[in-house]
C-alpha cells in the first residue's frame, strides 16, 4: 500500500493500517450515530462553536476555489480529487454542528455572499496557490482552531484529522502538480 499511514486500528489480534485520507470518513461515520441533544447544545462553548464554523468556512472556501479552478482549466488533477475530499471535510464539521444542536450555514462562497479572489492564468499558478492554501490550513488549525476546542476530544480529533489530511495528502498533491507545470 502507498500513502501516509498515521493510525493503526486494532482488529482482534492484528492491526490494520489506515490511510490518513480515510480518517475523515471514519470520523464522519462515528458522528452519524450522535443525535442532537439539548445537553450537547448547551455544552458547546461559544469559542468552540466559532472554531467549528471557521473550520467549516475554510473547507467551504477550499471547495469553491478548487471548483473554480476546475471550471477554468477542466476536470484536472489534483483539483478534481481534492474537491471531493473538501466535501467530506465539510460533512464532518456539519455532523459536529448537528450533534451539538447547532444550525449548519450554507456555503457563502458558493451562494455568492462571499467573493473569491481572481484565479491565476495558468494551472501551475493555481497549483502554487493550492500549496499556500494547504500550508495556511495547518496554521489555521494549529494556532486558532485547535486551542478553542481542546476541551472537546471528539472535535479535537476531527480537526486534527482534517489538518493531517490537508498536510499529508493535499499539500503533496499540489506540490507534485506545481512540479509538473514547471
Amino acid at each position: 500500500m502507498s500513502g501516509k499511514f498515521i493510525l493503526r486500528q486494532s482488529t482482534g489480534s492484528c492491526f490494520t493500517r489506515i490511510r490518513a485520507a480515510a480518517i475523515p470518513a471514519i470520523l464522519a461515520a462515528s458522528f452519524m450515530a450522535i443525535a442532537p441533544s439539548p445537553s450537547r447544545a448547551a455544552g458547546l462553548s461559544a469559542s468552540a462553536h466559532e472554531a467549528v464554523l471557521a473550520a467549516l468556512d475554510d473547507e467551504y472556501h477550499a471547495e469553491a476555489v478548487y471548483r473554480a479552478v476546475i471550471g477554468k482549466f477542466g476536470n484536472v488533477r489534483p483539483f478534481a480529487n481534492i474537491v471531493r475530499s473538501e466535501q467530506q471535510h465539510q460533512l464532518l464539521m456539519k455532523r459536529i454542528l448537528v450533534a451539538y444542536g447547532k444550525p449548519v450555514p450554507a456555503n457563502p462562497w458558493m451562494t455568492g455572499k462571499r467573493k473569491l479572489s481572481p484565479l491565476p492564468s495558468t494551472l501551475g499558478a493555481a497549483c502554487r496557490i493550492g500549496i499556500e492554501a494547504e500550508k495556511a490550513n495547518a496554521t489555521l488549525y494549529n494556532r486558532q482552531l485547535l486551542p478553542k476546542v481542546k476541551s472537546y476530544p471528539e472535535i479535537t480529533s476531527a480537526m486534527k484529522a482534517l489538518r493531517d489530511a490537508s498536510q499529508y495528502n493535499h499539500l503533496p498533491a499540489f506540490e507534485r502538480c506545481a512540479a509538473r507545470m514547471r
